[in-house]
């Protein structure tokens, strides 16, 4: 019980990384109309304000890769949870908004890498049978953190602490999340390094050694041998992303990432006050109507952490995307028909959120962090977190050009036609690795596709 327990703490400490990122992209949302009235932010600038956690995400996941197989995947993940505690100290005593915008930055880096290492370190410590549960902690954690910082900003944004605060509420919005981000810094001071990173740098005694801390020993012996045969099987060879049997999985991978972000998950859940404002739906109702989808979010998320592994990562992916798709339609219908009143319209994008918080948000973490083989992991996800972002800010660009010229009901059936393409691409692509050892998995993919 205590081997499984030092297994679990190892999994919910790296899962933090995932509310560290969800809080940092949405603490903006409540301090950026005090940061524009305090520091009379122009349109350029406040795009930039708000752009430029997205732009430390991207520099963050292109390093992170490299890093993680040179110095390993904790002293990597330490890095990231210093870069969220910086970002949190430098934002709260921002004096400018070029000081803002740096702190931003060094958030969105702490992020970028976060949102590699987390999902990966988990994978390379949890067992197979719980695999796709430990991973779909990751996905919690972002959409809790997410939740958090909306709490958080509505209990600053108060009379009482905006008279402690008076003009300068924006400040201690940002400094809530030194506080996870100490914790997240203590809890990784007791876990211990990949396994199978440090096999991969020959370092055998030491990844027995940690084999032993976190499994009985019959699963750390049985674990030891198939990870010291597979590093047998690939040593003296140095296979670039571009070898033969990791283009399909980097395909996979890829595709994946980025049509996870074009179902619109982002512009429902960032635009979504705007969409419904749009339905002709008072202001006030519709941010009341942004905290009931977060709530969703988390709660659905649930399923996928219960039945990930039981019921399988193909069949939930299958499942959700369908609903994806059907409810994707029918709002873009309500749209077109002019029938966005009454409750219909908040029904369906609940149950767009709900399917999508049970198949596409974890399970996409799930398998990008599987299907590459230990040599070239930490690089693979890299590029496929990397292009993930591209995607968001893609989707971000375009989802306010969609809403004002072409409407939304064209913007919904665009995502739906991009959820349908991602179904049929999954089903037959994506196989099926619920209970595979990582080790196996690289039969299934790699070998395969050689």
């Amino acid at each position: 019980m205590q081997k499984i327990s030092r297994q679990s703490y190892i999994c919910y400490t790296a899962a933090i990384g995932g509310l560290l990122f969800g809080f940092d992209t949405a603490v903006i949302s409540g301090a950026l109309q005090p940061i524009k009235a305090q520091f009379g932010l122009n349109t350029i600038m406040e795009g930039w304000l708000v752009s430029s956690g997205l732009l430390g995400c991207i520099l963050g996941v292109a390093f992170t890769g490299m890093a993680a197989d040179r110095i390993g995947r904790r002293k990597s993940i330490v890095i990231a949870a210093v870069m969220f505690l910086l970002s949190a100290i430098t934002c709260t005593a921002g004096f400018s908004v070029s000081m803002l915008i740096a702190g931003r930055i060094i958030g969105g880096i702490g992020v970028g890498m976060a949102s590699v290492l987390s999902p990966m370190y988990i994978t390379e410590f949890a067992p197979a049978s719980k695999r796709g549960q430990m991973v779909s902690y990751y996905q919690l954690a972002i959409t809790v953190g997410i939740l958090l910082a909306y709490f958080s900003n509505a209990l600053l944004d108060t009379p009482a602490a905006q008279q402690l605060f008076q003009t300068e509420v924006w400040r201690p919005m940002f400094l809530v999340m030194a506080l996870p981000s100490l914790l997240f810094l203590l809890l990784l001071a007791r876990v211990p390094e990949s396994p199978r990173w440090l096999m991969r740098m020959r370092e055998k005694q030491e990844a027995a050694t940690v084999l032993q801390q976190v499994m009985s020993a019959e699963e750390a012996a049985q674990a030891y041998r198939s990870i010291e045969e597979a590093a047998q099987r690939n040593a003296g060879r140095r296979r670039s992303l571009l070898s033969p049997g990791i283009r399909l999985p980097l395909i996979i991978g890829i595709v994946l990432a980025v049509f996870q972000q074009f179902s619109g998950i982002n512009a429902i859940i960032y635009y979504g006050p705007s969409i419904f404002e749009k339905a002709g739906i008072d202001s006030k109702n519709a941010l009341l109507f942004q905290v009931i989808i977060g709530a969703v979010n988390v709660l659905a998320t649930f399923i996928a952490v219960r039945w990930v592994d039981s019921y399988g990562r193909k069949r939930l992916m299958q499942i959700g995307l369908s609903g994806i798709v059907f409810t994707l339609i029918l709002c873009g219908a309500l749209f077109y028909t002019g029938h966005t009143q009454g409750p219909w319209l908040l029904v369906l994008m609940l149950l767009f959120i709900a399917c999508f918080a049970f198949s596409l948000g974890p399970i996409t973490w799930v398998i990008i962090n599987e299907i590459f083989p230990t040599d070239v992991r930490a690089r693979a996800v890299a590029i496929c977190t990397l292009m993930l972002w591209i995607a968001v800010a893609m989707v971000g660009q375009f989802v306010p050009w969609l809403l004002s010229k072409a409407g939304a009901a064209s913007m919904f059936w665009l995502f739906a036609g991009c959820s349908l393409f991602n179904l049929l691409f999954s089903s037959a692509m994506v196989k099926e690795t619920r209970g595979k050892t990582l080790e196996e998995m690289e039969d299934m993919y790699v070998v395969a596709s050689n």
